[in-house]
């Protein structure tokens, strides 16, 4: 339903973002903010910080950020309607009034809930009679336990055509709401209607809220004419907007930071009791963009679980399709591929938990998988074929609806597919003073999986933004080196303000020092550099520090105690000198990689190159400056 915004501005005025995320988050005034652990990743230092007056939270460790409703989704993994719901209670308000046609529909909604939770009981007392015993021993012989029997509400629906229908409506519920919940199969040339289940070992299928709205059924009969059945689309259930053991794996997600999505309700069984709660299954159909929506709501970077057989492969290779539109900045997939003949409910049981995890822990990431496929697609031994795949990545690129990922894809399979190019015997196609490209055979095309040549780390060096990406940036030991000489130097603050505030800083443990420096500094508290690091080690900044003495070069005598202020100030001004042509230079490399990307020419591999040499040539930078050190007793000194 769609709520009134002074209703919802009515919520956020009765509960400071603090209350909210102080329920779940242990918080710790910090100025005019609150810091605490992250609850989306697993951290020593806080970097999760609340701003009551702006209403937001922001999560340095993982990039999320939102209000007290994305905060109750995030970590409730709870739909928007739910979450308002919820908070609402909190705040002690009313929801609003629903129209007639909402109060209705949420009425049948309700009583058809009831229904499917009458059928669930039914068909657990079902497989505990004399009649289940067939259903008992399959899942016996699948290793399930009775606490997991009786945990997943496991069941069994009796070969009886009308024994659902007979039980129902004993209990008063009309036919009409046994069709409409999909329980029973009805229709004009169907002159009774009748059980849609029989004979089969049932498993419920529950929405985020734990309740039953959907049953899955595994046909004990081998003359079924379907091994798996799910109930139909109803006003309760839509397939492809719900996975297997939602609710369940909703808080093991949140926990460990990823959530598995599997290809058989078993499986997903078989993983949760070896100990690997964080599971989920599609039903029985590829993956929609509404379940990975709803994965991403657990976890960023999903993995997905497919068995190691041709069957397998295609199923990956479909969601691969699925989605390339839908992926962004730190919202991904990655694949995982079990041995060829055995599913996740085969390997737990044959050889343990530890069998599994190693395979999730090589899982592959989305991009590898792409390209793997496109490359086995067909065969590479002529230039026009070469071309072909050269056409079709750029036409699955462009499927990326998001401009900063579809860039970075561009600038990685791009650099895959230099590697399909054979060397010009003799010739130094790329590069102004020439050369091969690294790794390159001269005598001709190389197979394209052997890649020893260029790569993507090649065409994009590191930079503090692409570090950053999904996590914090390494520290770099230029802005070591800027930051340490303001702490022993804390009057050179006021000096060089400006300069201080439009650093650019990659690594979030260094910007958020180097905001508290600038507060503190601010405040009166610079004066004397002993005090002014005490002061900020017992506002919570003592681990970031040891951080930035653990970041420093070695030979930097300028930015170590006992350097004489003015040595230290010489030093600072060149080496930011360095840091804002390093910059800029990225941004140069940035440039000419988008247009490799749109044409992959020698001229534009070239400036690619030559801006490559010169961030390496500003990475080696020394200078000697004349009478620097003199201050501090060293002469002339090289910077």
């Amino acid at each position: 339903m769609r709520f009134p915004p002074d209703f919802l501005d009515q919520i956020r005025a009765r509960l400071p973002v603090s209350d909210v995320v102080g329920r779940r988050v242990k918080l710790r005034k910090q100025g005019r903010e609150w810091a605490g652990l992250s609850p989306f990743n697993k951290e020593k230092t806080p970097s999760f910080f609340v701003n009551d007056q702006k209403g937001f939270y922001h999560d340095f460790s993982s990039g999320k950020h939102g209000d007290i409703f994305d905060f109750v989704m995030e970590t409730e993994g709870l739909p928007f309607p739910e979450a308002v719901e919820h908070l609402a209670g909190m705040a002690g308000l009313q929801m609003p009034q629903s129209s007639p046609q909402d109060i209705q529909r949420e009425r049948r909604r309700a009583g058809l809930g009831e229904v499917m939770d009458m059928a669930a009981r039914f068909f657990e007392q079902a497989f505990r009679d004399r009649a289940g015993q067939n259903a008992r021993t399959y899942v016996e012989r699948r290793g399930l336990t009775a606490e997991t029997i009786a945990k997943f509400r496991i069941g069994y629906a009796p070969g009886d055509r009308t024994a659902l229908k007979r039980f129902l409506s004993d209990k008063g519920v009309p036919l009409s709401d046994q069709i409409e919940a999909g329980l029973l199969i009805a229709g004009d040339d169907i002159p009774e209607p009748y059980d849609r289940f029989r004979d089969r070992v049932m498993f419920p299928i529950e929405d985020a809220r734990g309740k039953v709205i959907a049953f899955g059924g595994r046909a004990l009969s081998a003359d079924a004419p379907a091994k798996y059945l799910n109930s139909p689309d109803t006003p309760l259930f839509h397939k492809g907007t719900v996975v297997f053991n939602h609710h369940r794996a909703r808080a093991a997600a949140h926990a460990s930071g990823t959530v598995i999505a599997v290809e058989g309700y078993l499986d997903a069984i078989a993983l949760d009791q070896a100990g690997i709660a964080h599971v989920v299954a599609p039903l029985g159909t590829a993956l929609t963009p509404e379940q990975v929506g709803l994965l991403w709501r657990m976890s960023p970077e999903p993995i997905l679980c497919f068995d190691g057989d041709k069957a397998g492969i295609r199923a990956a290779h479909r969601a691969v399709d699925t989605v390339l539109p839908l992926i962004g900045p730190g919202r991904s997939l990655a694949f995982a591929f079990l041995p060829d003949g055995q599913d996740p409910d085969d390997l737990v049981r044959g050889s343990g938990r530890k069998a599994m995890e190693d395979v999730l822990a090589a899982a592959k990431p989305l991009v590898e998988v792409l390209w793997t496929r496109e490359l086995n697609a067909a065969s590479l031994d002529t230039p026009e074929r070469r071309a072909a795949l050269d056409t079709r990545i750029g036409d699955l690129v462009r499927e990326i609806k998001d401009e900063n990922v579809r860039r970075h894809y561009a600038s990685e399979l791009k650099a895959r597919l230099f590697e399909l190019m054979p060397a010009r015997g003799g010739q130094k196609p790329f590069g102004r003073k020439g050369g091969a490209l690294p790794g390159r055979s001269r005598g001709g095309w190389r197979d394209p999986r052997d890649r020893r040549g260029i790569t993507a780390a090649d065409m994009q060096p590191l930079t503090p933004a692409s570090l950053a990406l999904g996590g914090t940036a390494r520290p770099s030991p230029r802005e070591a080196v800027l930051l340490s000489v303001l702490v022993r130097h804390p009057e050179l603050i006021d000096r060089h303000l400006d300069a201080l505030m439009d650093l650019e800083i990659g690594n979030r443990d260094f910007d958020m020092l180097r905001s508290a420096m600038v507060d503190l500094a601010s405040q009166g508290g610079a004066d004397h550099a002993e005090q002014f690091a005490a002061t900020l080690e017992r506002s919570g900044h003592g681990e970031r520090l040891s951080r930035l003495s653990a970041a420093m070069p070695p030979g930097v005598w300028w930015a170590e105690p006992g350097a004489h202020v003015s040595d230290a100030e010489t030093g600072f001004l060149h080496t930011l000198a360095l840091h804002r042509k390093a910059h800029a230079l990225h941004k140069d490399l940035r440039e000419a990689e988008r247009a490799l990307g749109n044409d992959m020419s020698e001229e534009n591999f070239a400036r690619l190159s030559d801006i490559q040499h010169q961030l390496r040539a500003v990475e080696g930078t020394e200078a000697t400056i004349e009478g620097f050190g003199a201050f501090s007793g060293r002469g002339a000194r090289t910077l």
